[in-house]
């Protein structure tokens, strides 16, 4: 029984990070990266899966030396004072709100596609904001089982999409290569690889066993890895660059262009229903980690009233942002990675484990090796990629 309650954690682990990962992100993937073509496309989810690897173990590290429950607001005022801490509180914020905009409003689409558009768009989103709102206020357990069951529903959704899919992909689609036009799908890629803001629940949730929880991170990361890869290749093989670079001007999911190039109708609505288990396992899973976020950051207690009200402060303003601009979703993206998820997950993981390990001299317990030179290497990278997003915008 121990075995098994072992590796339960580490599955359930590994699913909540998979989850986290494969969200909103992976439907603006082909439409972000499909002007660069599939080989630049192959070559960017490589680099930015490694480096998001790379800080996710930096993070777990940061973990080590905290208390229980601690949360980023925690880390950076214990490892980069009042100032970091203050920073990090308005880029986490205005990640958030970006990544739930685009959640609302995606979901909200998918649904409306899936009820065959009997109601309003806004009603769409209302109701499926009602729907799942109520398992965050439930906890942790509850969160792991409702993603096993979605989880699920991602992969039987996604292999039978391959099995639809798979004979419409067209080769000659797949050799079209521009490299100039890839570099702008950074920003997306970012937020698609994004599952750090996690560890510091799965910590908790795991009885901070480091190793346990370094293995769901390598296992939780590479799961989306090879879903995207596969996924962008259906996309890309089946849907022309020109109509790609439409949706991406309309603000579209990867899956709306489907129906227009498809006469097969199954390719869609098995395509829309994947969608709808991606967007809401890393709904669920983000306004989880959010919670643990704003209880440590304004040190309230996860009980009664006071989490019914931490509650509504997590899923209130994005909906009512989403519902006032419904046509967001990719603009919301571009915004949470190109500098939120670059600046939270990207930077501050090797900053902080840089002050940790060399200027206030924590016991090591690395993560990761390569000693200053690597954890340079890492901030350099980053800095490129945000002055580079902010000098050619969004």
């Amino acid at each position: 029984m121990h075995i098994l309650r072992n590796l339960g954690h580490v599955v359930g682990g590994t699913l909540l990070i998979a989850a986290t990962t494969i969200g909103v992100g992976m439907l603006a993937l082909p439409i972000a990266t499909g002007p660069g073509g599939f080989l630049p496309a192959t070559s960017f989810y490589l680099l930015s899966w490694l480096f998001m690897l790379c800080t996710g173990l930096l993070l777990l590290e940061v973990c080590i030396w905290m208390p229980n429950e601690a949360n980023l607001i925690t880390m950076t005022h214990r490892l980069l004072g009042p100032v970091g801490k203050t920073v990090c509180w308005i880029v986490y914020l205005f990640l958030f709100v970006t990544v739930m905009i685009a959640h609302v409003a995606g979901g909200g689409n998918t649904l409306y596609d899936l009820l065959g558009g009997s109601l309003p768009h806004w009603v769409s989103m209302v109701i499926y904001v009602i729907i799942f709102s109520p398992i965050i206020y439930l906890g942790t357990k509850a969160v792991d089982r409702f993603n096993l069951f979605m989880f699920s529903g991602v992969l039987i959704t996604y292999f039978l999409f391959i099995y639809f899919a798979v004979s419409s992909v067209t080769p000659s689609l797949l050799t079209y290569v521009n490299w100039a036009q890839a570099w702008p799908a950074f920003p997306v890629l970012f937020t698609a690889f994004t599952y750090q803001l996690i560890i510091p629940t799965l910590m908790t949730y795991m009885d901070r066993n480091v190793k346990k929880v370094r293995l769901a991170i390598i296992l939780g990361s590479s799961i989306p890895l090879l879903v995207y890869l596969v996924w962008e290749f259906l996309i890309l093989g089946i849907i022309p660059v020109d109509q790609l670079v439409m949706a991406n001007i309309r603000e579209e999911t990867a899956v709306m262009p489907l129906r227009n190039m498809l006469n097969n109708p199954a390719v869609f609505h098995v395509g829309s229903i994947f969608a709808f288990f991606v967007l809401t396992t890393s709904y669920i899973a983000l306004a989880l980690a959010f919670l643990d976020f704003l209880a440590d950051g304004l040190k309230v207690k996860k009980v009664g009233m006071k989490k019914a009200g931490l509650c509504l402060a997590i899923f209130v303003p994005p909906t009512l942002i989403a519902l006032s601009y419904p046509d967001i979703f990719v603009t919301a993206l571009k915004y949470a990675g190109g500098i939120s998820c670059a600046f939270l997950f990207g930077f501050l993981p090797p900053m902080m484990v840089w002050v940790g390990r060399y200027i206030k001299k924590y016991p090591r317990k690395d993560q990761l090796p390569g000693g200053k030179l690597f954890l340079g290497l890492l901030l350099s990278i980053v800095v490129v990629e945000m002055v580079l997003t902010m000098v050619n915008g969004f």
